[in-house]
């Protein structure tokens, strides 16, 4: 069984510890965290023993791979780190705030072939890649406009929104792969923002609203509409739009159940609250496909490039949303 360490014991890596407890294929070796208390919470309801120390991590043998799910500046160091110690990696999004130092991390860890794949679950949701599969066995016919809804039900606290890089590459950066994911490369990028949910944000030089209009490389517009703020919970919807027709995926609730009386007609269940309901299956979706990928010897996907390209688009946004003016990418 391929042996895993995970390397932060936030929420996020929580998940992915727990999925690969109960991976068939997967062994979850350790877990790490500077902070103590969270890696023996972690360890204790996972069955095995925290890490003493990185360098134990990077010296056993029997790790085969690392999943790193720490704050976004340490990314960088850790993914070389595991590389040179002949790792294999799993590294959730962003690899970092600036795309300089993340490519600077590919140049360096590039001549020893490294396997490395970046976080960005959505796109093993099963409704969007049955979204892209249909789109490319040609249901709709040649892809003419694509819309992204993502918004959160509630913002994150300040102290989350002053390390988290801002929305465009922390929240809208899964857009934008998600939008690379069904419509390919773009030449063009234009970002509108505000603040019009929390005071707080902005004050912290962030938004809390945004829309960003992508011109495809294929002449496919993309539309993506993010908020911070969701009154009916979590958010997550796709449109494709072509000449043959479109294909939709919307938003999950606990049942499919209908309510139809005096009162309402078609009432349903609230939306699922948040990511970790609403993309339970994703991610264990994404720890299988890295698991598969180690063991056949397939290309990493997302990969590191992907990673980047997630990044530039994040930042051409950011330059369009300051100047005012469509970014050309070309």
């Amino acid at each position: 069984m391929l042996a895993i360490a995970v390397l932060g014991c936030g929420r996020i890596g929580r998940i992915h510890a727990g999925n690969i407890a109960r991976h068939p294929r997967a062994r979850l070796a350790t877990v790490f965290d500077l902070r103590s208390e969270a890696a023996r919470e972690t360890a204790t309801a996972l069955g095995v023993e925290p890490a003493a120390s990185l360098s134990a991590v990077w010296a056993d043998s029997e790790v085969a791979a690392v999943v790193i799910a720490t704050p976004t500046d340490t990314h960088v160091p850790l993914i070389t780190a595991a590389v040179q110690a002949g790792k294999a990696v799993f590294c959730e999004k962003p690899i970092d705030l600036d795309p300089q130092r993340a490519r600077a991390c590919w140049d360096d860890i590039a001549p020893r072939k490294p396997r490395v794949m970046v976080g960005f679950n959505r796109r093993f949701d099963p409704s969007f890649r049955a979204l892209r599969e249909r789109l490319h066995q040609g249901e709709v016919g040649r892809l003419e406009l694509l819309t992204i809804t993502s918004r959160d039900p509630t913002p994150p606290p300040a102290d989350y929104i002053r390390s988290s890089g801002g929305l465009l590459r922390d929240m809208t950066i899964h857009d934008f792969d998600m939008a690379r994911f069904l419509a390919g490369d773009f030449t063009e990028v234009q970002a509108f923002g505000a603040n019009l949910i929390d005071p707080e944000i902005g004050k912290l030089s962030d938004i809390d609203t945004c829309t960003v209009a992508l011109r495809a490389r294929s002449g496919a517009l993309v539309q993506i509409s993010n908020s911070r703020r969701c009154a009916y919970g979590y958010d997550q919807r796709i449109e494709l739009f072509g000449a043959a027709g479109m294909l939709q995926a919307g938003n999950q609730r606990a049942t499919s159940v209908e309510m139809w009386d005096a009162r309402a007609t078609a009432a349903r269940d609230p939306v699922l609250n948040f990511f970790i309901e609403r993309y339970a299956e994703a991610y264990r979706a994404e720890l299988d496909a890295f698991v598969a990928a180690l063991e056949r010897g397939h290309p990493m996907s997302p990969n590191f490039s992907d990673g980047l390209e997630a990044l530039r688009l994040a930042g051409a946004a950011e330059e369009s949303l300051r100047t005012r003016q469509t970014v050309d990418l070309s």
